[in-house]
């Protein structure tokens, strides 16, 4: 015999009754049969789990530890039951998206659970995303493409969502935080920090700086926080999408002529349900993105042909 969740709920009832005989009435047993039941459960797990006497019955170490153990696994078992069975109650319909570090993510999850269930995943790794929906575990990949790069091969189709300018990240007591826009080449000799990626980006921000006339410094590739706190201390300039949010001590500042560009992209599975409204939603997700980046739209004002694919 296995033990089983029955045999859990038989320890946890005779512990709370404090005997053998309540236990029994009230899990609507006959006294007999619930005695050889608990008497098969301790063959089961190789020891006593009771001392019983006309007083009652009290665990043993072992039945604490039975006991300590089903206090857990019991809530956890009808926590997974009462999931279960709201996820089949919910539509059948839902939207399954991988997305790298992005403006875009949150709007779209936002607008598309109100309308279905959503579920996404996240890595820093567009080769993982892209896999996983070719395997049919994704229905939508969001990603980023340095400048003109293509689409990654597989059996996703894709569509462009916008076309964003790189800018730059610096703490506001940086001796250039003040300027509305910068030359690249007025950042030679500064040490920089990205997030990472398997794309190209790092190759094409190497050849923008040679085109600038310099070579880049030190490179720290890390998370997004980490990069923040490396320019706020002035220890590097972060390259960021125009889109992104300054946290406080930071201040964004555009580089003239955009010479580093990035296309967000929208892959969608064969199989994808809604692919129209899911497009549209995107791209009115990257907008309200734009939007709250005043930085952003005062450039676009100057240099139309970028933001929003239409």
């Amino acid at each position: 015999m296995d033990l089983e969740l029955r045999h859990l709920r038989i320890v946890r009832a005779v512990a709370d009754a404090g005997s053998v005989s309540k236990a029994a009435n009230l899990l609507g047993l006959a006294q007999p049969a619930l005695t050889a039941q608990l008497k098969r459960i301790e063959r089961v797990l190789g020891g006593s789990l009771f001392e019983r006497d006309r007083r009652g019955a009290r665990p043993t170490l072992l039945g604490e530890l039975v006991l300590e153990r089903a206090r857990v696994l019991l809530p956890a078992a009808k926590e997974l039951q009462d999931e279960a069975l709201r996820f089949a109650s919910t539509p059948s319909v839902r939207y399954r998206i991988g997305a790298t570090n992005g403006p875009v993510l949150g709007g779209l999850v936002d607008r598309l659970a109100a309308e279905r269930p959503v579920t996404t995943h996240t890595s820093w790794s567009e080769h993982e995303l892209t896999t996983m929906a070719d395997l049919g575990r994704l229905d939508y990949v969001l990603i980023g493409a340095c400048g003109d790069s293509g689409a990654p091969n597989g059996s996703l189709e894709w569509e462009t969502i916008s076309v964003d300018p790189v800018f730059v990240l610096l703490g506001a007591g940086h001796r250039l935080s003040e300027e509305k826009e910068l030359e690249l080449g007025d950042l030679a000799g500064e040490q920089w920090s990205v997030t990472p990626g398997d794309g190209c980006f790092a190759d094409c921000f190497a050849m923008a700086c040679a085109r600038a006339g310099f070579t880049p410094g030190t490179i720290y590739e890390t998370d997004v926080s980490t990069c923040a706190h490396l320019a706020q201390v002035g220890r590097a300039v972060v390259l960021c999408q125009a889109t992104h949010q300054p946290a406080a001590g930071l201040v964004k500042v555009p580089l003239t002529g955009a010479p580093l560009r990035w296309r967000q992209l929208l892959g969608r599975h064969p199989t994808a349900p809604d692919p129209a409204w899911v497009l549209a939603q995107a791209k009115a997700a990257h907008a309200d993105a734009v939007r709250r980046s005043p930085v952003y739209q005062d450039w676009l004002v100057r240099n139309p042909g970028f933001g929003t694919a239409p």
